[in-house]
């Protein structure tokens, strides 16, 4: 009995601390023990996970508000922070505004972002309607002005397939190689300065 009693105190505790940082991309809090390829989600100062090279490929997708974008949105700029997000994911929504004031200070760095709402992929192709409204909502809410992407049925060349928890951040060149390190869980607006100062130098590739 006692034992019993301790591994149900043990699970809820465990699930109390990933909860306050990153969320499963099914709908669940994203395991305690990560499995390979992730970081514990919110562990400040963890790095991210080394990123093999790959590319974003071709895509043509609509944002939320119905505009249509490809991969020369990363032509734009020297390098995109790409933020995949879900609208239920709590951690996800309380680092937008960071991401917009990021998204702000960062452009004359040659700096953009994007958002990709992954819960509004929806099914044979169509996007999930509801789902795009909360989107919507959510970016007037935290006064988000960076797009927030529904994802095509490439899902960004693959990219996106294997995501098991969000928020899920990682970095496009402006030739749409993804390059640097991808990072699991929130940061805060000076974690996230830090990390882009970084993959600019290079540091991170």
């Amino acid at each position: 009995m006692k034992t019993k009693k301790f591994s149900t105190l043990l699970l809820a505790g465990l699930c109390c601390m990933t909860l306050a940082s990153g969320c499963g991309a099914d709908g669940a809090a994203n395991p305690a023990e990560n499995s390979a390829g992730e970081t514990q989600a919110g562990e400040e100062g963890n790095e991210g996970t080394e990123s093999e090279k790959e590319t974003v490929g071709e895509f043509s997708t609509q944002d939320t508000e119905g505009e249509t974008y490809t991969q020369e949105i990363f032509a734009e700029y020297d390098l995109t922070l790409v933020n995949v997000f879900t609208t239920w994911c709590s951690p996800c929504v309380n680092e937008i505004p960071d991401l917009e004031e990021l998204h702000n200070e960062m452009k004359e760095k040659g700096v953009n972002v994007v958002g990709i709402v992954l819960d509004a992929a929806g099914t044979a192709g169509n996007p999930d309607e509801e789902v795009v409204e909360k989107a919507k909502l959510l970016a007037e809410k935290t006064g988000a002005t960076y797009p927030f992407l529904i994802p095509d049925a490439s899902n960004f060349n693959g990219r996106l397939s294997g995501i098991a928890a969000v928020p899920e951040t990682f970095f496009v060149d402006q030739d749409g190689n993804i390059v640097g390190e991808t990072y699991t869980g929130s940061r805060s607006l000076e974690e996230w300065k830090e990390i882009v100062e970084t993959e600019l130098k290079g540091e991170g590739k």
